[in-house]
């Protein structure tokens, strides 16, 4: 597959700056890419491997066009146009349509037109699965859940009873939608579980990475909206709800009932306490611990950057002492303004 640098330019909404009819076949890093390839520069500390490439053509912002030694895609948004172009060069692999004959499919179920389902995959009873939809090798899909069409189910994937995806749902080796959540009631020394008797509600165009768990609901179900993106290890507990196109990175935790707004980022290593409300376009650092709701759009962060060792030991020596010191420091200060107000009265 390949495509001409004007055609590129037309798919992608850029602008052609060099031979409109260079043809580009693949994609490349800037350093290493060679002839047929396009590749990107978005970092201004690369300007040195721009200068030197030998990709094919490069795509770039207009300010940056004097340093290409080759042709160009001119753009205000460069790894957008690359992530758009690499998808078009690259995309998902075919699968022939069909029932392998190690899978085993339940006569209750609907598929569409179009659907491959893989060896030993097992499809339960009350399925209705869209068209074009693949599922790979060893799935389970239990009973009463619904796929939409063009999704994409891979290897060891479980859907838990009642759970419901969209069109175009991605969802990655291991991962595990609609299991129990953890809802434990206590009573002295003992635990009782609570049933969880809702479900998983999945929007369109939304991708699930590898080995990460979405609880079902208690009593309503776990809702994740259209185009939300989420990372490998990811743990998404009962009754959470993610708005539309928010993102969200890997081993970050999210406890039962909280909702995420639309248009967040959430770095890796989050965790996030139970019953939050977190507003829409809230950006939050990798490693930060949230026990409160955010009410306002904006960049949080917390947790502590890595340090040389003995000076952390330092640091947290000093932690375990704060309140103490905190104490100290108030009463330093109550004795400053004593001492003022002492000399203002001899004055």
């Amino acid at each position: 597959m390949s495509f001409t640098l004007a055609k590129l330019s037309e798919f992608a909404a850029a602008k052609t700056a060099g031979d409109p009819d260079c043809r580009i076949d693949h994609v490349g890093s800037l350093q290493h890419a060679g002839a047929g390839a396009i590749t990107f520069f978005a970092n201004p500390r690369l300007k040195r491997q721009l200068q030197k490439t030998r990709a094919s053509a490069v795509i770039l912002q207009e300010e940056y066009l004097q340093d290409c030694p080759t042709h160009a895609l001119v753009t205000d948004n460069p790894y957008l146009v690359f992530a758009r172009i690499a998808g078009l060069l690259n995309p998902p692999p075919a699968h022939e349509p069909g029932i392998h004959p190690t899978a085993v499919v339940s006569a209750t179920t609907k598929l569409g037109e179009g659907c491959a389902i893989g060896p030993c995959a097992v499809i339960d009873e009350d399925c209705v699965i869209g068209n074009n939809t693949y599922v790979g090798p060893n799935c389970s899909i239990q009973k009463a859940c619904v796929i939409g069409d063009g999704c994409r189910i891979l290897d060891r994937v479980t859907l838990c009873g009642k759970t419901v995806l969209g069109s175009r749902v991605t969802v990655h080796p291991g991962a595990v939608i609609g299991s129990d959540g953890f809802g434990l009631a206590n009573e002295g020394s003992k635990w009782f579980k609570i049933p969880q008797l809702g479900g998983v509600q999945i929007g369109n165009d939304v991708e699930i990475g590898a080995n990460t768990t979405i609880d079902r609901g208690t009593l309503g179900d776990t809702i994740l909206e259209d185009g939300v993106k989420l990372d490998n290890l990811i743990q998404v507990a009962h009754n959470v709800k993610i708005g539309s196109h928010t993102a969200i990175a890997a081993c970050t935790g999210i406890s039962g009932s909280t909702v995420i707004g639309k248009h967040c980022s959430i770095g890796g290593g989050v965790g996030i306490g139970g019953h939050i409300e977190i507003a829409d376009h809230v950006k939050l650092g990798g490693m930060t611990r949230l026990t409160r709701s955010i009410r306002e759009a904006g960049v949080y962060g917390s947790g502590t950057p890595a340090l040389p060792y003995r000076k952390w030991l330092r640091n947290s020596a000093l932690f375990s002492k704060l309140e103490e010191l905190a104490s100290r420091i108030k009463k330093l200060e109550e004795q400053g303004i004593q001492a003022g107000q002492d000399r203002d009265e001899h004055s």
